[in-house]
């Protein structure tokens, strides 16, 4: 069974942003990681390929230095990576299409993908992906069954009302939440295995059909400051000051 698992750069989960007086990020000082949602990708991919033998691909669009993100796939266990490589900005459609070129070449029989990313939180990529390619797919998965002849899914998918499940054919595009699995460590003997493990880079002028970018960011501004806490000695005096402040 070959499995893509789709990993995106983005800045370590408790990194505090700043701004120029301008409005742009200042960036210089970021340490990045593997997208969180993403590891779970990695990981149940990893389960997959342990139960039904067969591959797993960690697979990223951007500039050389997502090579580093790659690296901690492989060495959780990936067998290999590749990367489109585009070194400007993408949106979301620009970034499925070039996922796509790589998912065609490697014709998988499953594609992973974190739910979204931890610092845009658009969550549009992998449904966009599943369009290009005319592949089914289920969203927020907190389970994966995979049938023994490896032919369909069945996908517990996390929405507002509790759980749902739902049954693909494979290929299929699933996308990962939090209560799937618990993303294994890269160990010291897999980070040194990592680095002889083949990673294959497509130019992005290979992309076939690349789209002009129909999105940008203009601008951003940090959150207004907390309003300080106040303490209440009741629930009766709680209640008064929701009421004042027309939240109930």
């Amino acid at each position: 069974m070959k499995i893509i698992a789709t990993i995106k750069r983005t800045p370590q989960r408790d990194t505090r942003m700043k701004l120029t007086g301008g409005g742009e990020l200042v960036t210089d000082q970021i340490q990045y990681e593997v997208n969180p949602f993403d590891d779970l990708a990695v990981e149940e991919a990893l389960r997959l390929r342990e139960k039904f033998d067969g591959e797993v691909i960690a697979l990223t669009v951007g500039p050389p230095a997502a090579g580093e993100q790659l690296q901690t796939a492989l060495a959780m266990g990936a067998d290999r990576a590749m990367r489109v490589e585009f070194s400007d900005e993408l949106d979301p459609l620009q970034i499925a299409t070039a996922l796509a070129e790589a998912v065609r070449r490697e014709s998988p029989d499953l594609v992973l993908c974190g739910k979204l990313a931890i610092d845009d939180e658009n969550g549009q990529v992998p449904l966009m992906l599943a369009e290009l390619l005319d592949w089914p797919h289920a969203s927020f998965a907190s389970e994966i069954v995979v049938e023994g002849d490896a032919q369909k899914a069945r996908v517990t998918c996390e929405v507002d009302g509790g759980l749902e499940l739902v049954e693909v054919e494979l290929p299929a595009v699933i996308t990962t939440d939090l209560r799937l699995n618990e993303p294994r460590y890269a160990s010291l003997p897999g980070i040194l295995r990592a680095k002889k493990k083949p990673s294959d880079v497509i130019p992005g002028e290979e992309v076939q059909g690349l789209p002009a970018r129909a999105m940008s960011v203009v601008g951003h501004r940090q959150l207004p400051a907390r309003a300080q806490g106040e303490i209440v000695e009741s629930a009766e005096e709680l209640a008064e000051k929701l009421i004042s402040k027309n939240l109930i």
